[in-house]
């Protein structure tokens, strides 16, 4: 176990699976049915590379797979994910690899009646939307504070707002994801500082 001094990151299940970004539901639910984004995206300076985004990344996997093997319904579960503060951008990029999988192999493994809390019942097919979001969009926070240009696939962003995000506006899906957790502008419309993705279904 390493010690606090250690610690790079601590990130609380059982509380928000971001430090910046408050859910309803952290500390009384406002909604059952959604996930509620208060905070601007990251915005790394190009000159570094971006860190905060793999730790956060790896404890949502991380966070949704916990919640399909238990199924509990009515918080996340109290576990904290820890990364060394000796950990290089390898490291992070493997500990997101394998959160990445544990969630696939919960996903595989659960039928589609399964029900787990994320801030209301929740099934197999939002846990997989919420997942996909999470690393596209903080892949794109990642490149972009690399000073690569990189955009998510069409196809992903697609699926993504039709699981989560059923009001969205028309138009290019890659810029209405971005859009949609405030990391871009859309003509005609302000760029939103709160966004709610709806995963629960009942």
């Amino acid at each position: 176990m390493p010690s606090s001094g250690g610690l790079r990151h601590v990130i609380r299940a059982n509380n928000v699976p971001e430090p910046s970004t408050r859910r309803n539901g952290s500390s009384g639910p406002a909604s059952a049915r959604a996930d509620q984004h208060t905070n601007h995206p990251e915005s790394p300076a190009h000159s570094q590379v971006p860190i905060e985004p793999y730790p956060h990344v790896a404890h949502d996997l991380l966070a949704y797979a916990g919640q399909l093997a238990v199924r509990p319904d009515s918080a996340y579960l109290p576990f904290d994910l820890v990364v060394r503060d000796d950990a290089s951008p390898r490291d992070l990029l493997r500990t997101v690899t394998g959160a990445g999988r544990l969630l696939s192999t919960m996903l595989a493994a659960s039928d589609p009646s399964v029900r787990a809390w994320h801030w209301g019942p929740t099934d197999a097919s939002g846990f997989a939307a919420l997942g996909v979001n999470e690393t596209l969009v903080h892949t794109y926070d990642i490149a972009e504070g690399l000073g690569i240009h990189w955009h998510p696939p069409r196809s992903l962003c697609t699926a993504v707002l039709t699981r989560l995000v059923p009001h969205a506006p028309a138009g290019n899906p890659v810029q209405v994801l971005l859009w949609s957790t405030g990391r871009t502008d859309l003509p005609g419309r302000p760029r939103p500082t709160s966004w709610v993705l709806e995963a629960a279904i009942e």
